[in-house]
């Protein structure tokens, strides 16, 4: 007979699985777009196009993951959706041609929305039955899966040239982590405060404060992958070796962040966590812009890491005591922020430029704070 501290680290672990695969699976296919697009021979265009359909997939199905949510729940569609992604990586190493490669990334991009949202639940629903946060760490693993699935796409590129070859390692991977969540996801979803209808309802107040908040965060997280790379080589004239230490430090910053992040968040509260962390987030970028040099600009994009680390885990704790269809809701305005974000960034750069673009990132993250003000946060023991 398992004890509660015992129940409370299955589950956690099986949770994590999920999370994991979640990056792992996104980072596979994405690490081989390279080899995918010579495949296919196609242009710069139609790569941004297959990028923009799995994003737009996943936007656009809030409906639907809103009504399985309520008749599936989140252990039944966190494991559809997972089978589902390990048959699309599958599928996409052995498309014909770009219009069938399209239509696998856009349905790829749909059970991305479906598991982000069912594993957010199952998180959520954690960290209520047991009091306990989690959800920071939860998040942490996702970063995990992503750095485990771009060693194994170095390895496997050095090994064979195959894409096929490679996503075959990967889904036997997958479907292993799978396995691991069977035996301890939860069978109860954190319910909403007032009685849920089967049709969807007009979202609250609260909830498009935390949908608004999810969009900056994520245009904020969004923006620095894409772009800081390239402001440290074309703005402060970092060498070609330091140039990607940009994006290093913001992902090392957020993956340790979010591995303390619980604590703070039992200590100080999620909504502090979320106000304090994107104030520090944005005026660190600021001060760095305004500095200018390799330095400043390091310890600037350190700041974004650390600030806006705990910002999605925290919110989608939030929207889930609202109910699975503020979950959905927030969950795909997340994931718009995440398409149209970087692509903004860059319209605003070529319109002025990159560090104007970049003083739009960090605008974006203190908007994050301003929205947090808005939003009734819980609060749990550390986990």
């Amino acid at each position: 007979m398992f004890g509660i501290h015992d129940q409370f680290r299955r589950a956690q672990l099986a949770i994590a699985a999920l999370f994991c695969f979640l990056g792992f699976q996104y980072a596979t296919w994405a690490s081989r777009l390279p080899a995918i697009k010579a495949r296919l021979d196609l242009t710069e265009a139609e790569l941004g196009l297959l990028l923009m359909a799995c994003g737009a997939g996943a936007a656009a199905s809030f409906p639907l993951v809103a009504m399985l949510m309520k008749r599936l729940g989140s252990r039944r569609l966190a494991f559809v959706s997972a089978i589902c992604l390990s048959v699309l990586l599958l599928a996409l190493a052995v498309a014909p041609n770009y219009p069938v490669a399209l239509l696998i990334i856009c349905c790829d991009g749909v059970a991305v929305g479906s598991l982000n949202v069912a594993m957010n639940a199952q998180g959520a629903a954690l960290e209520v039955k047991y009091q306990r946060t989690a959800m920071a760490k939860l998040h942490a693993t996702f970063s995990a899966g992503s750095l485990f699935a771009a060693l194994l796409a170095s390895g496997m590129n050095a090994l064979t040239p195959a894409v096929s070859a490679h996503f075959g390692v990967a889904t036997v991977i997958l479907l292993l982590l799978v396995g691991l969540t069977q035996s301890g996801l939860l069978t109860e979803d954190q319910q909403a405060p007032k009685k849920s209808r089967r049709k969807l309802t007009r979202p609250s107040r609260v909830t498009i404060w935390m949908g608004c908040a999810m969009v900056f965060g994520t245009v904020t997280e969004g923006a620095m992958n894409d772009w800081s790379a390239l402001y440290m080589k074309d703005v402060v004239n970092a060498t070609a070796e330091l140039a990607p230490m940009g994006i290093a430090v913001v992902s090392v910053m957020m993956v340790l962040a979010r591995i303390f992040a619980d604590g703070w968040r039992s200590r100080w509260g999620d909504g502090r966590i979320v106000r304090v962390g994107s104030a520090v987030a944005g005026a660190g970028l600021a001060l760095a812009l305004l500095a200018g040099g390799v330095v400043p600009t390091l310890i600037g994009f350190a700041c974004v890491g650390l600030g806006v680390a705990a910002v999605t885990p925290c919110i989608y704790v939030a929207a889930a005591g609202q109910g699975t269809d503020a979950l959905a809701l927030v969950a795909a305005m997340g994931t718009t922020g995440l398409l149209a974000g970087p692509a903004v960034i860059g319209f605003i750069a070529s319109a002025s430029s990159l560090v104007w673009g970049m003083g739009a990132v960090a605008a974006s993250a203190v908007l994050v704070s301003l929205c947090a003000t808005q939003i009734r946060w819980p609060r749990l023991a550390e986990s």
